[in-house]
């Protein structure tokens, strides 16, 4: 009889404190066992070789999510999480938008229905706090954080998504009391605004407009007055996919200060640039996100954060739009201007292998920090149960890398439901040989071996609370 469902043999395991060549043995889709000379197994793995990392968690991608102007998402919780399993990551933490006027209950119900049956990875919820009504603030978020909902997005941007400063306190005080993470979208939408008027008066449309309406000075303003208003009310925020230089150095002396200020950063702040944005004909739109890509000096900013700390989470901000779709990127047309043509890229597949290609085997960052960036700290942030670490007891949500071989992106060999990939013909040295979740062998050798629907939601715990703040002496008041 096996003394465990499964063992991976010899393989270099990969934590966030450290790595060792060890067996892991899997009993019950959770880790049994970490030793040399481990038992025997139902199923065998030999990693001699390799690397076994934690699956990766993508704790900021959307999918299936509706968006203002009628645009669609080319993925939904189907694609989209099998397209995350090819890539190593185990664990989804998509949005539940809330448009102004629904109650949020509600867009969480519609979100259920969404991933029900469909997804193939586990995957945990964030809320998005669009309307943040006296009802919202005071019944639905509370009773929403109980029931493992434990972090929401905001933004200071987009018209139909940005709080003005008082609401985003409202939500600050929210966060504190019920003991939440916000995640916070800094741009200035007056500086974006400014710019957008200012180019369309001069005719100036195409998409590499869109970098130039906002300004790297206008996301580090709009982080500088995030981390004041968290100092203020002495609350941690975690700042979404940081791009540039100016932000990074704001989130910098925060932590130099003390502040519990955590910060993200994504692949396309490291290898798209603002001239992405300026391809031939339309193609330029492909690379239409916000923050929108910049110029290589802020790329340096940006590894340095990840090899010095500034930067807890990596994530992929997938948000997928088809060029061909007639809901997709090109939704008004062939010609419209850049500020009507969707936000977003896909990049669920692509995150982990970039980073431990370019990052880890280029010697930028360690194989722990990446264990850190793209795993552990997401769940230690938002509270994700048993996730993101490689320690007796945790889920068996395990990667088999291999490192021995170049692999070249192209858009025809990746599972997401997108007609592009904005990394099209970069060439990797790292890609997922085996991705297990649950213990379950879910893709081998790039083949996944599973069906939709195996993905279970997650309930998330709330972070450690703040310290008591008594609003009667303390400067809130004034």
């Amino acid at each position: 009889m096996a003394d465990f469902d499964l063992v991976i043999r010899e393989g270099r395991v990969g934590t966030a404190a450290e790595s060792f060549v060890c067996d892991v043995g899997v009993r019950g889709g959770r880790i049994a066992a970490l030793g040399h000379e481990l038992g025997k197994g139902e199923h065998e793995i030999n990693a001699r070789g390799r690397l076994v990392l934690p699956g990766g968690i993508d704790g900021h991608c959307h999918l299936a999510q509706p968006l203002p102007d009628g645009s669609e998402m080319a993925d939904g919780f189907d694609t989209g999480t099998l397209s995350a399993a090819c890539g190593g990551t185990t664990t989804v933490v998509p949005f539940a938008f809330q448009n102004r006027g629904q109650s949020i209950r509600a867009a969480v119900n519609d979100y259920h229905a969404l991933a029900n049956g469909r997804a193939y990875v586990d995957y945990a919820f964030h809320l998005i706090v669009t309307d943040p009504t006296p009802s919202a603030l005071g019944q639905e978020l509370p009773a929403l954080i109980a029931d493992g909902y434990t972090s929401f997005k905001i933004y200071m941007t987009y018209d139909a998504l940005k709080l003005n400063d008082r609401q985003i306190l409202d939500v600050l005080w929210l966060a504190r009391r019920e003991r939440a993470m916000t995640m916070v979208h800094c741009e200035n939408h007056d500086v974006i605004a400014w710019f957008t008027e200012r180019l369309e008066t001069l005719g100036r449309s195409a998409p590499k407009y869109h970098a130039v309406s906002r300004p790297s000075v206008g996301e580090g303003e709009a982080t500088q007055r995030a981390v004041s208003y968290a100092e203020l009310l002495e609350v941690p925020i975690l700042v979404v996919h940081v791009s540039s230089r100016e932000a990074a150095d704001e989130i910098r002396r925060a932590q130099s200060r003390g502040l519990r200020i955590f910060a993200e950063t994504c692949p396309q702040y490291l290898f798209l640039t603002a001239s992405d944005l300026d391809l031939p004909g339309r193609d330029g739109a492909r690379c239409i996100c916000s923050p929108p890509p910049r110029d290589k000096s802020h790329h340096a900013a940006i590894w340095t954060g990840l090899a010095n700390g500034t930067f807890a989470v990596f994530s992929s901000d997938h948000s997928p739009f088809s060029m061909t779709a007639p809901r997709g990127k090109l939704i008004h047309g062939a010609d419209a201007p850049f500020w009507k043509i969707p936000n977003g890229i896909p990049g669920l597949e692509t995150r982990l292998p970039l980073l431990l290609s370019e990052g880890v085997l280029k010697g930028r960052i360690s194989l722990e920090q990446f264990v850190a960036l793209t795993a552990t700290n997401c769940a230690r942030i938002y509270g994700i149960p048993r996730k993101g670490s490689i320690a007796i007891g945790a889920d068996a949500d395990i990667v088999v890398w291999n490192t021995d071989r170049e692999v070249r992106i192209g858009n025809d060999m990746l599972h997401h439901a997108a007609d592009y990939t904005p990394y099209e013909g970069m060439v990797v040295s790292a890609w997922p040989d085996v991705v297990l979740s649950r213990g379950e062998v879910m893709v081998e050798g790039g083949k996944p071996l599973v069906g939709p629907g195996r993905g279970q939601f997650l309930r998330c715990d709330r972070p450690e609370p703040a310290r008591p703040m008594d609003l009667g002496t303390g400067p809130a008041m004034h």
